[in-house]
């Protein structure tokens, strides 16, 4: 990603050094050859049929081409997919296997480093040499190993500690289409991760565009959060099966991560309905009709495999935060229902919210936590948050009156409620860290113990004589008036 002639050269120093996955080994055996090439997938014949999800390879000028086994046919006849591009692929073709699943090489080097599904090096730097190889199938923790949620995972982002808690060891899905600063929110959580609770961040892009993939990457290294975190990429022009198998990769360095390093690790993916499709494209591939709307049989089996394994052990955390796209708007998709199901926060980002100036884009309203419980957060915290949502809402509410009569045509009550939440709406946003640059305002994080005061003031009417500018992008407003 920088440059043809630096790629070049980082592919042949990787093809040197990652020689346990991509050069010729003396352990390989030959099992059979290819029979029929169906894209990125392949039919091999073999005398013994090698275990599902096993690593294959076969070799064309110098150069190796990986699958990975996913069907078997009969007692000689398998189907693999490709996990890279199939130019090449043909007929005839010897194919060997290495005797092990597809694997990625360790080391608490790669934290700053940018990698394909391979943990080959993208950014145009050395290699890194592996401390172990790690299988991207790893089986989740056994039940008596893990840790349940207990406590809020603080970012600094007002209306997310304040709303919809991240569950610390917890899943969050970020709902959201284009340009509503999903990939912003994203970088600000990393930010948070390192600088609050001294963890590290691993990034799986699905399916990112390479100009995409590319800025991300610089815009983490301007915000300084590159050095304590691992991005993997599997781009939109690579096979389905790398889209649909770099989460796994990236899932995998965020364990080794967390049983290495013993620290607070946040897992973000962007998009994970892109590697629903993927799987979809790979299911069709194989054969396999079409379930629900058209989505593979094994949707809910998917998701599963992927969700399961982001668990908290006496080791670490493991916190992870998936940027979905919802189809045409509508939370009833299946690919979204399965996911839903797994998730201990979502946050919504709205179009709306955006289009007024409200940035971070967050629906207050719709956006939902499973910990938003007395018992869990605590008395003040859950008697606050539902006294924002109450005032909030019931603007909601008033606004189509507002619009046809007046603010003025408004009840006493209904009025002071008005004007109240109009000020926590805009006390709500927040510069970020990432985006100075462009805004000109200097980032801010927020205590929850700071936002729960400002709150408060706000419900009980404390910050009245406040203008609705002087609430709009501001850090802690206590602190603000303590200051004057």
């Amino acid at each position: 990603m920088n440059g043809t002639s630096a790629t070049t050269m980082t592919q042949e120093k990787t093809q040197k050094a990652l020689s346990g996955c991509r050069a010729k080994l003396p352990e390989e055996k030959l099992i059979g050859k290819i029979v029929e090439v169906h894209g990125p997938v392949v039919e091999i014949e073999c005398a013994l049929l090698p275990p599902l999800h096993q690593c294959l390879k076969t070799y064309l000028d110098h150069e190796s081409y990986i699958f990975e086994v996913h069907q078997h046919l009969d007692e000689h006849h398998l189907r693999a997919i490709t996990l890279h591009q199939a130019a090449g692929l043909r007929r005839g073709m010897e194919v060997y296997d290495t005797g092990r699943v597809v694997s990625i090489p360790v080391s608490k080097k790669y934290l700053g480093r940018l990698v394909n599904i391979f943990g080959e090096p993208l950014d145009g730097m050395e290699p890194v040499e592996p401390e172990g190889y790690r299988s991207i199938f790893s089986d989740p923790p056994p039940l008596d190993a893990t840790l349940g949620p207990n406590s809020i995972l603080e970012i600094g982002i007002k209306v997310i500690d304040l709303l919809c808690p991240f569950v610390k060891g917890g899943k969050t899905g970020l709902f959201g289409g284009a340009g509503v600063g999903k990939t912003v929110l994203m970088m600000e959580f990393m930010k948070a991760v390192s600088l609050i609770h001294r963890g590290v961040s691993v990034f799986a892009g699905v399916g990112e565009r390479i100009r995409e993939g590319h800025e991300l990457w610089k815009e983490m290294q301007k915000a300084g959060v590159m050095p304590q975190t691992l991005m993997v990429f599997g781009q939109m022009d690579e096979s389905p099966g790398v889209r649909f198998r770099v989460g796994l990769t990236a899932l995998s360095y965020a364990e080794f991560f967390r049983d290495s390093l013993q620290t607070e690790i946040l897992f973000l993916m962007d998009n994970l309905f892109r590697f629903v499709q993927a799987g979809s494209e790979v299911s069709g591939l194989l054969g396999r009709m079409p379930a629900m709307v058209g989505y593979q049989p094994t949707l809910l089996t998917e998701v599963a495999e992927l969700q399961d394994r982001i668990v908290s052990t006496k080791s670490g955390n493991i916190t992870a935060v998936q940027a979905v796209y919802v189809p045409a708007d509508d939370m009833t998709d299946p690919a979204v229902m399965a996911i839903l199901s797994h998730l201990d926060t979502v946050v919504i980002l709205s179009r709306s919210q955006a289009a007024k100036g409200f940035y971070p884009a967050i629906d207050p309203l719709v956006s939902t936590s499973r910990i938003m419980d007395k018992q869990f957060l605590g008395e003040r915290h859950y008697t606050i948050a539902s006294g924002v949502r109450k005032y909030l809402s019931r603007y909601k509410e008033l606004e189509d009156i507002i619009n046809l009569l007046g603010l003025e045509e408004l009840s006493k009550e209904d009025k002071q409620i008005v004007l109240r939440a109009r000020k926590i709406q805009r006390y709500l946003t927040q510069p970020f860290f990432t985006t100075a640059g462009h805004t000109g305002i200097a980032g801010v994080s927020v205590p929850l113990a700071d936002t729960l005061d400002d709150c408060e003031a706000f419900l009980n009417g404390d910050y009245d004589h406040l203008s609705e500018d002087q609430c709009y992008m501001k850090g802690s407003l206590k602190n603000e008036l303590r200051k004057k």
